[in-house]
């Protein structure tokens, strides 16, 4: 008699990238974007693409669509449609009302300054003024416990002091914690390579997927690529926009950075073809890293 065979279904791999469009692509976003790409790509999974629209002083007319060029230059396609969070309004209202109901989230009227003298928590009690909606943010309360993720370069990530973060701010925008974590639920994100400016605002964003009741995604955080004087490569600190002209070598460079082989190829496309059959995360190194020059 032939028994039956014992299938274990595998989730397939979801991942993605996300970036704020506050301004072009710069080469630590290449970076970024690059690696969880071949993270995606090396298990046979989706990659997405997310736009994360939610502060619009902050965003210049056309930087949303100045990203997807780059990205389509540098042969950096997504998988489905990209998801904008400027259109997610309703779904985090909704999540904030689950938040709300359960006591996990509240109502807070601290001022800047008095959450700043009191460790990013809040000082008046405003959860338990049951306070309203008008002129108050909603912050999500501060656990009590040490959170922890292991991270699949950084090993196990502790981090014991928590602020209350917020979740929608008094002007009616929402925060990231809140629609970074929702949206990767909605998305079915099953892991998150990103910058290691990242690494400490992770144990928090799991627990907020576990309040959610879903689990989280796996973690792998990424050097930080550093400036000549040490400082990080950002558009804050004016980092220069990726030119597409040079497309080859800035993908040449972003390999090395990330401790991977660069493969011999005349065009984006076959060289992340290969790249992907050469990815291991085991040579990404873990410390920041200089920005480096072409050869």
């Amino acid at each position: 008699m032939t028994l039956p065979v014992s299938i274990t279904a595998v989730a397939p791999v979801i991942g993605r990238f996300a970036p704020s469009p506050s301004g072009p692509l710069h080469f630590g976003s290449l970076v970024a974007a690059l690696g969880s790409y071949l993270s995606a790509k090396a298990q046979r999974g989706q990659w997405l693409l997310r736009i994360e629209d939610i502060d619009p002083p902050r965003e210049p007319v056309g930087a949303a669509d100045t990203i997807r060029k780059q990205l389509e230059a540098f042969a950096l396609c997504w998988d489905s449609e990209v998801l904008y969070q400027s259109q997610r309004s309703e779904r985090y209202e909704q999540v904030l009302a689950q938040l709300l109901a359960s006591g996990a989230a509240f109502h807070c009227a601290c001022t800047r300054r008095e959450l700043q003298d009191n460790a990013g928590r809040c000082a008046n009690h405003c959860a338990e003024k049951h306070l309203g909606g008008q002129r108050t943010a909603i912050r999500l309360r501060a656990p009590a416990k040490t959170l922890a993720i292991n991270d699949r370069i950084h090993g196990l990530v502790e981090i014991a002091e928590h602020e209350d973060i917020v979740l929608k701010r008094r002007d009616g925008l929402y925060g990231y914690t809140l629609a970074v974590v929702v949206d990767d639920l909605d998305q079915g994100i099953t892991e998150i390579v990103r910058g290691a400016d990242l690494l400490t605002a992770s144990p928090l964003q799991a627990q907020l997927f576990r309040l959610l009741g879903a689990q989280p995604p796996s973690y792998t955080h990424l050097p930080l690529v550093l400036q000549a004087d040490g400082r990080k490569l950002s558009k804050q600190n004016q980092a220069p926009a990726i030119s597409v002209e040079q497309r080859l070598e800035l993908l040449h460079r972003a390999l090395r950075v990330l401790g991977q082989p660069v493969p011999e190829a005349e065009h984006p496309e076959a060289l992340l073809t290969a790249a992907t059959t050469t990815w291991d995360i085991a040579k990404v190194p873990k410390g920041p890293v200089f920005e480096l020059a072409s050869n």
